[in-house]
């Protein structure tokens, strides 16, 4: 069997997937994107291109090394998410050259299901308690929200107040009847980290994520040391390579991996075992499309310290597309009492309905993250 063709379709309301076909018939699905540089992680797809035609697929190990080592320059969001994307089509390949779904290949299973959340909030947290009362009775107990708007590297105390109330709302609506997360969103300086977490620690959140940005890793410790609300980070690094730094210095209770980021199910195997010799839990990040969130249930399965798994259906982004709109077997995805069943076809157990993609294609917007502004006029993170 070789690679004959690799085609990207840019959908609504932000995705791209990646189609690889053989020279046998059977056919692939993968999820390469970044969210507001889908045309850029596109032409990285291109660029890979001439490492896989003619290749045999089932080789995933020699190519994923190939599109990795070869090119001499190498990590980064860019690349590292054209080969997500590529090596789950390859993997979806192979489990259905070998009529087994991909979590079979990678040793079986660990769990009978997985535990998933929701998000509630939008952006600028806004009708938390009524959003969580509706999601709730779809089934869910366990949700995350953004903890914060714009927020200055040295902040008010009505800032830090405001931030500190919301949460504090929905501890006293709600008692212990929930858990949720709370999404920093490296929004948050070191300095105001260290507030705010201080602040939280009476209303027991389930963790705080990405409380400092990534290139600030080395206050993960720092933070860990002064707090007990468990710090959740990883969607924002690409690779083992990355992850092994932070893992060593410690501070990381949960590691948030993007299957369609870090180098897809090749990589994020490996760093999920990292994790789980540090003792660290793993809740893969997922807002994202449907063969990104088949790709990281495929991990979660086999995976003893996966923990939580994001899903997108209904979350704030989705404009214009939902994740079931490009899948055909939409009730192998269904969730019950916030727990979701392996996806029991072969490959990544997604059955994408490709005519739906095609014509979606057409008219598949640029998605842009909004730029925020302090009141001073300067750049505030998203």
């Amino acid at each position: 069997m070789k690679i004959t063709k690799l085609t990207t379709y840019r959908v609504p309301p932000r995705w791209m997937l990646l189609k690889i076909e053989t020279d046998e018939g059977v056919v692939g699905w993968g999820e390469p994107v970044i969210e507001g540089r889908a045309r850029t992680v596109e032409t990285a797809v291109q660029e890979m291109e001439p490492f896989l035609l003619g290749q045999d697929p089932s080789r995933i190990n020699d190519l994923w090394q190939t599109m990795y080592r070869a090119g001499f320059y190498r990590g980064g969001a860019i690349l590292m998410s054209a080969i997500a994307g590529i090596d789950q089509a390859l993997w979806d390949i192979k489990g259905k050259v070998l009529g087994a779904p991909v979590y079979e290949l990678l040793g079986g299973l660990v769990r009978d299901k997985m535990k998933t959340y929701s998000w509630v909030g939008g952006d600028r947290p806004d009708d938390v308690i009524a959003g969580i009362r509706t999601l709730r009775e779809a089934g869910f107990d366990t949700f995350k929200l953004n903890g914060t708007e714009e927020m200055a590297m040295i902040d008010s105390a009505k800032a830090v107040d405001a931030a500190v109330s919301r949460i504090a709302e929905i501890r006293g609506a709600f008692g212990n009847d929930i858990e949720f997360g709370i999404d920093f969103h490296g929004r948050v300086s070191a300095p105001m980290a260290k507030v705010l977490m201080r602040a939280l620690e009476p209303y027991r959140p389930l963790f705080v994520e990405e409380p400092v940005l990534a290139e600030q890793a080395e206050y993960y410790p720092r933070l860990a040391e002064m707090t007990s609300i468990p710090i959740a980070a990883g969607e924002r690094m690409y690779s083992r390579f990355e992850f092994k730094r932070v893992f060593d210095q410690g501070g990381l209770a949960i590691v948030q991996p993007d299957l369609s980021h870090a180098g897809g199910i090749t990589e994020c195997f490996k760093i999920a075992g990292m994790a789980e010799a540090y003792d660290i839990a793993l809740a893969p990040h997922c807002p994202l499309g449907p063969v990104a969130l088949a790709a990281c249930l495929a991990i979660d399965f086999v995976s003893y310290n996966a923990v939580l798994q994001e899903q997108s259906m209904g979350i704030h982004y989705n404009k214009g597309g939902e994740l079931l709109d490009y899948v055909k077997n939409r009730d192998d995805f269904k969730l019950t009492d916030g727990y979701i069943l392996p996806l029991p076809l072969p490959g990544l157990g997604i059955e994408i309905d490709e005519e739906r993609v095609i014509e979606a294609s057409l008219r598949a917007p640029d998605w842009r993250n909004p730029v925020w502004r302090h009141a001073d006029g300067s750049v505030a993170e998203w």
